[in-house]
C-alpha cells in the first residue's frame, strides 16, 4: 500500500506554490482562497512541517516547501506527460518536428514542397534545435539527429552519411593565391567547426598533407556558419557536398578538391522508442527515408 499524502492537497500546494499566492491558486481551481489555505494546512498537518509562511497580505515558500515543490512539480509533470501520450490521438495529422538547423535548412526545406504535394492534409510543425529531447518530457512527436547513432531509449533510423569536401568562394580561385593541390591550402584561411577542428585535420591526413600550418583560420560555432563564412569568400569550409548542393550548382560554391571525408557520423530520424506513430508521423517517416 503506498503511502501518499492526499491528492488534492498536493495539487492546491503545486498551484499555489507556482502562484505565490492563495488567491491566484484559488481563481484557476475555481476555489475560494481560504479553500486553498485549508488544503495546504491539511498537507502540512500530514507532512508534519510548514510549506509556507504566511504573513498577512503575502505567503512565500520555506525551505522545505521549495524542496517539495520540485519533487511534486516533477511528479506533476510525468503524469501530464504519460496521460498526453496515452491519450494521443493515432489519427492525427499534425506531426511536431525538431531538426538541426543546418539539414533544416539546406535539405529539408528546398524538398517541403515536394512533401506538400504529397500530402496536402499533413500539417508539420518545425523547430530548429541542435540538442538531444527528452521524449518523455516533450510535446515533440519527431527529430533529426546529428552524431553517430548511439542513443538510449529512442527509435533511430539512419537518414544519410555525413560526406565532407573542401568548398570555397569561386572568386578564391580566382585570385592570386592558387588552390591547385591540397597544400595550397597553407596559402588559405580555413574555417573550422569549432567543436569539430579534427575535421580539417583527418581530411588533409586523408589527402596526403601530413602537417600543414595554415595562413590562418576562423573558428564558428556551426557548419552552417562555416558553409557562409566561405560563400562570403572568408576561406575555405568543410561541408557536406549533399548539403551544399544548390550552392555548387549555382556556383555560389566551388570545390577545389574532390576527397570526401567520411566523418563516421550521419543523421538519424529518430522518435521516443517503442510509441506507436501516427498518420502524420507515417507519413513524414515514410517520405524522408524515400528522399534518402
Amino acid at each position: 500500500m503506498r503511502h501518499l499524502p492526499p491528492l488534492n492537497a498536493l495539487r492546491v500546494f503545486e498551484s499555489a506554490a507556482r502562484h505565490r499566492s492563495f488567491a491566484a491558486a484559488g481563481k484557476e481551481l475555481f476555489v475560494t482562497s481560504s479553500a486553498v489555505s485549508h488544503q495546504v494546512k491539511t498537507l502540512e498537518e500530514y507532512l508534519g512541517l510548514s510549506l509556507f509562511s504566511r504573513s498577512k497580505r503575502t505567503v512565500a515558500l520555506t525551505p522545505a516547501g521549495e524542496q517539495y515543490l520540485t519533487s511534486v512539480r516533477h511528479a506533476f509533470d510525468e503524469i501530464e506527460m504519460a496521460t498526453q501520450r496515452l491519450t494521443a490521438n493515432q489519427e492525427s495529422k499534425v506531426v511536431k518536428i525538431s531538426v538541426a538547423p543546418n539539414f533544416l535548412t539546406r535539405w529539408l526545406m528546398p524538398r517541403m514542397a515536394r512533401f506538400q504535394a504529397l500530402y496536402p492534409d499533413i500539417e508539420l510543425e518545425i523547430n530548429a534545435s541542435m540538442g538531444l529531447l527528452d521524449f518523455d518530457r516533450t510535446s515533440t512527436d519527431m527529430a533529426v539527429y546529428f552524431g553517430n547513432g548511439e542513443w538510449d531509449d529512442i527509435e533511430v533510423h539512419f537518414l544519410r552519411k555525413i560526406m565532407l569536401v573542401p568548398v570555397c568562394s569561386p572568386q578564391l580561385l580566382e585570385g592570386e593565391l592558387p588552390l591547385e593541390k591540397p597544400e595550397d591550402l597553407a596559402k588559405h584561411t580555413l574555417i573550422y567547426v569549432r567543436k569539430r577542428k579534427w575535421e580539417w585535420e583527418n581530411w588533409l591526413h586523408q589527402s596526403g598533407v601530413d602537417f600543414i600550418s595554415a595562413r590562418g583560420s576562423l573558428q564558428m560555432s556551426s557548419g552552417q556558419l562555416a558553409t557562409a563564412a566561405a560563400e562570403e569568400g572568408l576561406g575555405v569550409a568543410l561541408a557536406d557536398s549533399t548539403l551544399t548542393s544548390r550552392e555548387i550548382k549555382s556556383g555560389k560554391l566551388v570545390v577545389p578538391f574532390d576527397i570526401q571525408l567520411d566523418t563516421n557520423r550521419a543523421f538519424y530520424l529518430v522518435y521516443r522508442k517503442q510509441r506507436p506513430l501516427t498518420i502524420g508521423m507515417k507519413a513524414f517517416k515514410e517520405w524522408m527515408m524515400s528522399e534518402m
